[in-house]
């Protein structure tokens, strides 16, 4: 529709990983694969997580976690696959506005939940004797519900002034899903006032939870150096590095993507960048989490 001299887009049309055609059913098998081994992988960490004897916190954070992944691989990789497969990779307004939603809410709320992660750790080492006090099902559910709500907001916040800009084409997205670098280089107006608020948006998401499990991780270094026997520094660090493991990852990729939505970065290194928290993450984490834990590597034997 006319609006003036700028046209009123109604969809989107996503370009996906890559144009040359001979890479499209190749690219198909890969992620078709990927996607299947995120899926088994997580539901059977949430599967693991309800054995009796992993009913702690660390287990319930994990559990909630492998959730998130399943939910994020599912709203960016589905519509990925299809993309290889059809020469229609359209997408509507109101289906990239809802997926743009969903994935930064995920991300946001994953962000809370590790830093969550890391101050059930810090009690764990620094109080152990108090642990089952402090970290009772109550403060559990509680940072669960504080990390829901706080990517809740983010999510509607970025998504209505992400909408707000106005798109008066081209329509073609550079990359695999609705996400806000590749749509802010696509609007027509202004977008530096935007462009301020998401790198303090980025520092509120990702610095924020970032500096809150630093000092957890510095505290917990801190009791692991007074520990006298090297063995037990060992075995109670090895508990802590999964997480660390995870943390840097999403840290790299999420600052590198949104500290400077409309760099001069090109858009195929920002697709790598998202593939890595969107696809790569969901897939490690199973793996990451079960094989350096001895206890749920013991359930998934039984």
């Amino acid at each position: 529709q006319g609006a003036g001299n700028h046209t009123v887009l109604t969809e989107f049309v996503l370009f996906g990983l890559s144009s040359h055609t001979e890479l499209q059913h190749l690219l198909f098998f890969t992620f078709c694969l990927v996607y299947t081994l995120t899926l088994i992988g997580n539901l059977l960490i949430c599967m693991v997580t309800l054995h009796p004897t992993l009913h702690m916190p660390m287990y319930f954070f994990l559990r909630v976690l492998s959730f998130l992944d399943i939910s994020t691989a599912s709203v960016v990789m589905p519509k990925m696959l299809l993309g290889f497969l059809s020469e229609d990779r359209s997408i509507s307004y109101l289906g990239c506005a809802t997926q743009l939603f969903c994935v930064v809410f995920l991300g946001a709320t994953e962000w809370y939940l590790l830093a969550a992660m890391a101050y059930d750790r810090y009690v764990a080492v620094c109080s152990p004797l108090r642990y089952a006090v402090i970290m009772n099902t109550r403060l559990c559910l509680a940072l669960l519900l504080l990390s829901c709500c706080s990517g809740t907001a983010v999510s509607l916040v970025q998504t209505a002034w992400v909408f707000t800009l106005s798109f008066c084409g081209p329509k073609d997205i550079n990359y695999f899903f609705c996400d806000i670098p590749p749509l802010v280089v696509l609007s027509c107006t202004d977008t530096s006032p935007y462009e301020k608020q998401m790198i303090s948006a980025t520092v509120l998401v990702i610095f924020t939870p970032f500096c809150l499990i630093l000092l957890s991780y510095a505290l917990i270094i801190c009791s692991i150096l007074k520990i006298s026997s090297a063995e037990s520094r060992h075995k109670t660090f090895s508990t802590c590095s999964s997480h660390l493991t995870v943390v840097t990852l999403y840290w790299a990729s999420g600052t590198w993507i949104y500290l400077q939505p409309k760099s001069s970065n090109s858009q195929d290194t920002k697709k790598i960048l998202a593939l890595i928290y969107t696809t790569v993450i969901p897939t490690l984490n199973p793996l990451i989490y079960s094989l350096r834990n001895k206890e749920v590597k013991a359930v998934l034997i039984r």
